[in-house]
């Protein structure tokens, strides 16, 4: 059964512990994470794109795929059905009315006024049907579904503001982090990210988790962050797995085999991820 991310996100800001949000691209991908989460016992983030999702056929086609993976694997863990970056209230609606339990809308590029505006519509629409909804202060730069951005960090004064006039479920403040890969290293405002979370009672999310040296993260979690967004990680493992098995096999045409070559690639990378974020059943 899909859930959305309430609980598993309050427990693990009590559990001081972080979920993984892992976004997926095709079916393959879906069933590996599914299995190894399954595997572990640990609660799941499926993170949809707008640009996955358009690539796998839509809304209803992904979730349609998630459930029927869900019954014929025997999933038992909590999984969440998630947008990542919902870029407006109609591409929430939309995703929300095709079975997602869980959406961010990304109102970040608009004034804070604004932001409020769309978010607050958002939540309205989702809380109704019992969907948990994540917004975003301040703008995570880097490139996401090839679109490039630079960064704004969040304000402890504009998050109170967003939070105490919407209602959202979780925050993900900007605060130093970027999609894809770094280019240098990563300076995440530790202070600004433990005075947010110390005075709002929702979990904060970080974004751009690829990338991040493991001391950050661990003290990331300790400042706060309950949830954080992997994707380009996976990416990157799955397709070194692949090319190597290419390079191995130039005669395979089998696209069974050739995407099947990274799995197990992806696997271990996400018992990797959950061990370093404490993930708790």
């Amino acid at each position: 059964m899909l859930v959305n991310f309430k609980e598993m996100l309050l427990d693990a800001k009590k559990g001081k512990y972080a979920v993984p949000h892992l976004n997926i691209n095709n079916l393959e991908w879906t069933k590996y994470i599914l299995e190894k989460c399954n595997e572990l016992q640990i609660p799941v983030i499926l993170g949809v794109s707008e640009g996955a999702a358009k690539y796998m056929g839509g809304y209803n086609a992904v979730t349609g795929m998630v459930k029927g993976l869900m019954k014929d694997l025997n999933i038992t863990i909590p999984v969440c059905l998630h947008v990542d970056h919902g870029s407006s209230k109609e591409t929430c609606i939309k995703a929300i009315d095709a079975g997602f339990t869980s959406v961010m809308i990304d109102a970040s590029r608009h004034e804070l006024e604004e932001n409020i505006k769309i978010t607050k519509e958002v939540v309205d629409y989702a809380h109704e049907r019992g969907v948990s909804v994540e917004a975003e202060v301040g703008h995570i730069g880097g490139t996401e579904d090839n679109i490039t951005s630079s960064a704004t960090n969040a304000t402890l004064e504009d998050c109170l503001t967003l939070y105490n006039n919407t209602g959202i479920d979780s925050l993900a403040p900007a605060l130093g982090s970027v999609h894809g890969f770094y280019k240098g290293e990563p300076n995440l405002d530790f202070e600004t990210m433990k005075e947010i979370n110390d005075n709002l009672p929702i979990p904060l999310v970080l974004h751009g988790g690829t990338g991040i040296p493991d001391d950050k993260i661990k003290k990331a979690i300790s400042c706060g962050i309950s949830k954080i967004n992997i994707n380009t990680d996976l990416q990157s493992v799955w397709s070194k797995a692949v090319r190597k098995f290419l390079e191995e096999n130039p005669n395979a045409y089998d696209p069974r085999k050739i995407i099947g070559s990274g799995e197990q690639a992806i696997k271990n990378r996400i018992e990797e991820i959950v061990t370093l974020f404490g993930t708790k059943r």
